[in-house]
């Protein structure tokens, strides 16, 4: 039985054209080895599972390729081929989370001494560098700044805020972007496609929503989705269930309700959402997002912020047109309301379905006031 590998690890990214959303990064890295201007030290800092450690490897086989083609690894030289194979003696990971004490790092400094005996450069991997000791930091500065010409630092983090500005004024930063939905859910179908597995637009891009920027995390829930239908394909109604996630379906039925101001439809489907186990606060959480989408659509400059596939785009146009600008501003206010004082009500339940009738009576309140405005005009 052959051993079965996680797509985040099968389709990580071995060059800097396949790395998913960080063109700003790569970009500069590529014109730094073009233009023999690398720094000796780097911090890559941003969210987890956006490419931080994957682009400090592919620097450090890059740099030390013996046959670099237009700014990347060859892939089949002796030193690519031992990196790949995990066997490179010029490329050290230390694991700050787990080798934070002052030690360790010396440990390391003495390491640095020690030039390549093949290669032109010693990498020096730090993953997660912020949790490293104040007096490990400090152990470290000296080499930081005035390392061997031989040696290159890359470090890693996604709390930038934690590390020391005097280890920050050493370094050259990069800042990693959050992953965007459209670029994740572009991967996910070229690595379906690959595997063969049958797929819906719309469960990808659902799984590429709820990994919030992180490929990673998208690839264990594609993983995961494939895992539950057999590999035979990816489904939206089996995401939706896997994930537990609320169909955006009962959120139009919810808005259709409350513009028909049909108070007895609307609790009811409240209360079918409660009887599928859904909570009440992720509920008014998901209808104020569906209103701010609706909000959205409303302006032609704005629809590209809506990131769903044609066909819910369709869907969300269609009922903006049934809505005014006062009723999805008011309801959105009293949603977002909803969800502030959610935690501290006694009778959640209550709460929310509270909300929902005020909701349900926007468009008669708007219809008196407007009919009270042309009163006293005509009075006027």
């Amino acid at each position: 039985m052959e051993n079965f590998v996680v797509s985040a690890r099968k389709y990580r990214p071995a060059d800097f054209k396949s790395v998913v959303g960080q063109q700003h990064i790569t970009t500069t890295l590529q014109n730094a080895i073009k233009n023999n201007h690398l720094a000796q030290a780097f911090l890559f800092c941003g969210p987890r599972g956006v490419g931080k450690t994957t682009c400090a490897r592919i620097l450090a086989k890059t740099i030390n390729c013996e046959n670099v083609t237009n700014n990347e690894a060859c892939g089949k030289c002796d030193s690519c081929v031992s990196f790949q194979n995990n066997a490179s003696f010029n490329i050290y990971e230390l694991d700050a989370a787990s080798n934070n004490s002052v030690d360790d790092i010396r440990n390391l400094v003495d390491q640095v001494r020690y030039a390549p005996q093949k290669g032109q450069y010693k990498v020096y991997i730090i993953d997660e560098v912020h949790m490293l000791s104040t007096a490990a930091f400090n152990a470290f500065l000296k080499t930081l700044e005035e390392p061997p010409k031989y040696a290159i630092f890359i470090l890693a983090t996604t709390e930038k805020h934690k590390i020391i500005p005097t280890i920050l004024s050493r370094c050259q930063i990069f800042d990693f972007n959050r992953i965007q939905i459209k670029h994740i859910a572009e991967h996910l179908r070229e690595i379906a496609e690959k595997e063969k597995v049958d797929y819906e637009d719309e469960a990808l891009r659902l799984i590429a929503t709820k990994a919030d920027g992180a490929l990673r995390d998208a690839l264990s829930i594609f993983d995961l989705i494939v895992t539950y239908s057999a590999g035979k394909k990816v489904t939206y109604k089996e995401t939706i269930e896997n994930l537990n996630i609320l169909d955006y379906d009962y959120y139009f039925k919810v808005v259709d309700a409350l513009l028909a101001e049909d108070l007895s439809a609307t609790l009811l489907i409240f209360d079918e959402i409660l009887k599928k186990g859904f909570d009440g606060h992720n509920f008014i959480v998901g209808l104020s997002e569906h209103f701010r989408d609706l909000l959205v659509v409303k302006d032609e400059a704005t629809v590209e912020l809506l990131q769903v596939s044609e066909s819910a785009k369709e869907r969300y146009i269609l009922q903006t047109q049934k809505s005014s600008v006062s009723f999805l501003l008011s309801a959105l206010n009293m949603a977002n309301q909803c969800d502030i004082h959610y935690k501290a009500s006694k009778n959640q339940r209550l709460h929310v379905e509270l909300a929902l009738m005020k909701m349900a009576k926007l468009p008669q309140a708007f219809r008196l006031a407007t009919l009270s405005n042309a009163e006293a005009k005509k009075k006027a």
